[in-house]
């Protein structure tokens, strides 16, 4: 199970947005299950820390490079 999609339209992930790692070296099972519940850490694209803003409505990650991603 792959992490959920969390990158803007048309953008390769490289990264996974949980744990940071590289997806290439697989072992992200585990990344995939949490990331059902929690919102994404890591930028998928650049790997930057992303801001992230839990709210009773959903989440707001926010990477300095590729902007937002909502809930």
């Amino acid at each position: 199970m792959q992490p959920i999609t969390s990158t803007p339209t048309g953008v390769d992930r490289t990264w996974c947005d949980r744990c940071g790692g590289a997806l290439a070296d697989g072992g992200h099972d585990t990344c995939g299950r949490a990331r059902h519940l929690e919102p994404p850490r890591f930028c998928a694209v650049c790997r930057r820390r992303m801001k992230v803003q839990v709210l009773p409505a959903g989440w707001t990650a926010t990477c300095v490079e590729h902007g937002d991603i909502h809930s």
